[in-house]
Formats: C-alpha cells, structure tokens, sequence
C-alpha cells in the first residue's frame, strides 16, 4: 500500500580535472565560464533540450516531466544553495530536467548522492569526502550523469547492504556509464523511529520509509502494531512526515534526518540487527593511478561463453595467483538476454560477472590474472582498482 501523496517505489578529496571533455561526451553545449575573482575555470554544460541561458536571444525553457519526490509540487522554490532546517529552504534534489542549472563555483569538492538531505547516502559522501558540498539527486541515474556532465565532481552511491544484498540498479548503471570507481566507504546504518513533536508511540498508526528500512525493523514495528507503508527513501519519508506535520504516523529514517526536519526521536537503534552496514562506492570521470602502498581492491565486470566448466575456469585465474575474490554478482546480458544452445535442446540466459578481487592493477599477479580471463572472456572492462576501507565501522 502507499500513501496518497508519496510516489512509490582513499579519503582524500581528490583535484576537478578541468580538461576539456571529448568528442565522445554527449554535451549538446559545453560553455567556459572563467571567474577573475578564483581564477578557476568554471565549466557550465547545459543540454539542447534543458534551460538554456546563452546571451544570443535564443533561451528555452523545454522541462520535461517534474519531480520524482515527495510531493514535489509543495517544493517547488526550494532553492539549492540555501541549507536550513526551515522546510521551505531545504535544498531540492537534482533531477535530469534541472541538471544543466547546478554549476559548481570551484571552491569545494561536490558530490552527488541519491536522496533527499539527511539521506543515508549523504552521510557517506561526507564520510568518504569531509568537508564536501554533497548533492542530493533523486536517482541513481542522474548522480551518474551529474558526475559525467561535469556538474559535480564525484558521486558516492550504494552497492551492497549486509542484510539486504545487492543494490542490482547500480550494478547496471556501472556498464552504462563510464565512470570509474576511486575508493569504497562503508557506513553503519542505525535506522531510528521519528515523529512530529508532541507525537507519542501510542499515537502512530502507521509508518512510512524505504522498503529495505522497512524489512531491516520488521521486529519492533510488528511489535509496535504499525502499519508499513513504502516510500523511495528514509529522509524522504521524515521530510513527508514533517511537512505535512502528520500526527498518527512516523518515518524510519537516521537521527540526522531528524535533526534536519525538527522531528523527534520516539526510539534508536530499532534495526533488528545491529550489524547493518552499506557499502558505497565513490565514482569519477578519471581514474586513480592504482598503488601497492596500501591494500587495494579492484572491481572487474566480464562475459563469458557457455560450455560446462567455463565460469570455473574464469575463477581460477585468480586462485592460481593466490588472489582472493570478495564479491561475485552475475546480472543478465540485457541486449541478449537468451541463446539458443549450440544442440538445440533448449535456451539460456547469457549473463555478466561482477567480480571484486583484493589486488591492485599495480601488482604484476593482477595483470596476469586478467591477461589470462581475457584469453577465453567475450567481454571484460576494468571497472576500478581503489584502495580498500580499512576503517572500523
């Protein structure tokens, strides 16, 4: 069910490359912007079919479809440059028809991540880049596209939670685009239950959040006797639950989502296990120069033909050279998703192999590992090699 106005559902801050982008961007219009007072080059890209502000008498507006969020029309002059615990000047999430209006003043690091402010998401882009400007975006694809459009210049999404696995859209978009996986952060998530002020446990009726924040505090909302309602993410929900200043429902979201949307903390640490951690990747236009200074890992994406033995054989390259596999994911070939076999006794699905090794493209065992994959593989792309989180969740 859903509410009636909810829409369902290392470390280091590395230097922007400025460098011209190639023929091969698909920019409709690229513009130079250079600002005496930085002496930095700003670089402003706008899309034919998005807001255009050139000086030749010819702008457009030609916005397709509105916002994918929370009521959005509620939000509509939500002003991104303003942070404030007013609702009405919380920043409004970036989707692909405002893209071409964001433009970074080259003074901090941006860095997208999917959601609304008090996300998840943004506390690891913070984690991974402190002191960065973090950029909401409302989905996956347009923290992608910020990132290539030279509108921000990182982007930090989720790849797998501990409790609910694989985030599978993202494994997609990976092979769509082109960017580059520069480091991993992993971050606890301690889901709370909030509520408008005055609001007791025994008001609630329902609760709003995320599907997998739903499923991770089974337990105590069951207990509870409240009702679950899915929306498309934790600080959506808290914001939802505040601007409409509902008084028999809460939201399971973060204590920072509470803080930012005056809510209060009717009960912590409601997961129904404490070892909940996502793991998040950071992503750019260029990759790093892999290193043996630190441990690294390096993520790989591949095809193979069928025939008995074939993946075992993919998998051996590794074992032979002693090097361990962290994480294997297999996702159908969309162009191709069956074949007939070579007897014609049957169909199969052609599929592509995600696989995260712990070595970097820097050590000669690496190499060898994937000259040897690409003897037999009828596809393989480096996705990255970043040094490894290390750090104590």
């Amino acid at each position: 069910m859903a509410a009636s106005s909810v829409a369902r559902s290392a470390t280091t801050p590395f230097p922007l490359n400025v460098s011209k982008p190639s023929q091969s961007d698909h920019f409709s219009k690229t513009a130079l912007n250079f600002d005496p007072r930085f002496k930095r080059c700003r670089i402003a890209l706008a899309l034919a079919s998005l807001r255009s502000d050139d000086n030749d008498g010819h702008g457009h507006n030609h916005l397709v479809g509105g916002a994918l969020e929370l009521d959005s029309s509620a939000f509509e002059d939500f002003p991104y440059d303003v942070v404030s615990k007013d609702l009405h000047t919380l920043p409004r999430p970036l989707s692909s028809t405002h893209l071409s209006n964001s433009v970074s003043d080259g003074s901090r690091l941006r860095v997208a991540y999917q959601g609304v402010r008090g996300a998840y998401s943004e506390s690891a882009a913070e984690k991974a880049y402190p002191n960065c400007e973090a950029v909401p975006c409302e989905q996956f694809d347009t923290a992608f596209e910020a990132v290539e459009r030279w509108l921000v210049d990182r982007a930090v999404l989720p790849i797998e939670n501990s409790l609910g696995g694989s985030i599978h859209r993202n494994y997609d978009l990976l092979l769509r685009h082109r960017l580059h996986i520069v480091g991993e952060v992993k971050l606890a998530v301690r889901h709370c239950l909030l509520a408008n002020h005055g609001v007791e446990v025994e008001d609630l009726k329902r609760v709003l959040s995320h599907p997998q924040a739903l499923s991770q505090c089974e337990h105590t909302l069951t207990k509870l006797g409240l009702v679950r309602e899915a929306v498309d993410d934790t600080a959506g929900a808290a914001k939802h639950v505040a601007f409409h200043k509902l008084k028999d429902t809460g939201a399971v979201a973060s204590s920072a989502a509470a803080d930012i949307y005056g809510l209060t903390i009717l009960a912590q640490d409601i997961q129904d296990d404490c070892d909940n951690v996502t793991r998040f990747l950071m992503l750019a236009r260029e990759p790093i120069i892999p290193g043996t200074d630190r441990p690294f890992k390096t993520s790989i994406v591949f095809s193979l033909e069928e025939g008995p033995g074939v993946l075992f054989k993919a998998l051996a390259v590794f074992a032979l050279r002693q090097i361990n596999l962290t994480k294997i994911e297999s996702r159908p070939l969309r162009k191709q998703p069956l074949r007939a076999s070579d007897d014609n006794n049957g169909r199969y699905f052609d599929y592509l192999f995600y696989v995260d090794f712990e070595a970097s493209m820097a050590d000669q065992s690496a190499q060898n590992a994937l000259r040897h994959l690409k003897e037999f593989a009828t596809f393989l792309r480096v996705l990255g090699s970043y040094p490894m989180d290390r750090s104590m969740i």
